[in-house]
């Protein structure tokens, strides 16, 4: 008789790293632009050109330097305040990916945790986990974000604590679907049958086969709080001063837009690449780690 603990969750098709990479061109542009902002963000003290704190009122909205009056030090010019905008906007992007990435894990972990229960529990624990969820959907989520920031206050802890609190949601249906299919397969049920815990069928049937669709999910969900950050900072309930964020300075720039439009649009820029390119490594990841969807 074959023993049933031999039989296992059928191993995940595999395709090479780098020739996948280059086989995707807008996912080779996706990963050097997210590259670069990383690159950027861990050597600020190193790749900015002036101190971005420091203040030079007598040089305050000086154009970038291809314009007319621009001065060559000032490569995109100054902001209100006198302050070098490169280098702001450099130190910025430190700010972003810490809070991207702090929050999408925390909200990462907080989704996989409940679609994990979800999915595996069923019953009366999925149709309360599921009224939740369908009640967080209900409510605007930047409404809500605003509500929890009011109550939690602003800073780089609370904004991750802010963000985590409402974007758990998808990755939590994605991984209780995900559950919901598995779980019902052969080999899953042979396991339980040869009496399988519920926490050794998680670990050694359901992760690895849920952990394509859960890092795609996160990959792309860091773009989504990039954009909560920036939200949250423009309307003055995130990042304050004197730390630099993006949607910080989008939102001290939006009075000159009409005679000063560098202030804000250079910071719009690296909000959009950023986001942009955050998108299309999680499309080629989406492609590479189920050639299915390819």
């Amino acid at each position: 008789m074959t023993e049933i603990s031999l039989i296992s969750s059928p191993p995940p098709q595999r395709r090479r790293l780098l020739p996948s990479l280059l086989r995707n061109k807008a996912g080779l542009a996706g990963i050097v632009i997210v590259a670069l902002i990383v690159v950027n963000a861990l050597g600020a003290e190193h790749l900015a050109p002036l101190d971005p704190l420091r203040r030079n009122l007598s040089l305050k909205l000086l154009p970038p330097a291809w314009l007319d009056g621009g001065n060559p030090r000032y490569l995109l010019g100054t902001d209100s305040q006198g302050r070098d905008l490169l280098s702001r906007i450099i130190f910025g992007a430190r700010t972003s990916l810490s809070v991207g990435l702090a929050a999408v894990a925390l909200s990462s972990l907080i989704g996989l945790a409940l679609g994990l229960l979800a999915g595996m529990a069923g019953g009366r624990v999925d149709l309360l986990i599921m009224r939740v969820i369908d009640a967080m959907l209900a409510i605007p989520t930047m409404l809500f974000m605003l509500v929890v920031a009011l109550v939690a206050g602003s800073g780089l802890l609370p904004l991750v604590v802010v963000i985590a609190a409402t974007n758990w949601v998808g990755c939590a249906r994605i991984v209780r679907a995900d559950v919901l299919g598995i779980k019902e397969m052969d080999y899953v049920a042979a396991a339980r049958a040869s009496g399988a815990s519920p926490l050794g069928l998680i670990l050694r049937h359901i992760l690895p086969n849920i952990l394509s669709s859960f890092v795609v999910v996160s990959t792309l969900n860091v773009g989504t709080v990039i954009l909560a950050e920036s939200s949250l900072s423009f309307l003055g309930f995130g990042i304050q001063p004197p730390e630099i964020s993006w949607g910080q300075m989008l939102s001290e720039g939006r009075q000159y837009l009409a005679t000063s439009w560098w202030v804000a649009t250079f910071p719009g820029v690296a909000i959009t690449l950023t986001v942009l390119g955050v998108i299309l490594l999680g499309d080629w990841l989406r492609d590479h780690l189920d050639p299915r969807l390819a």
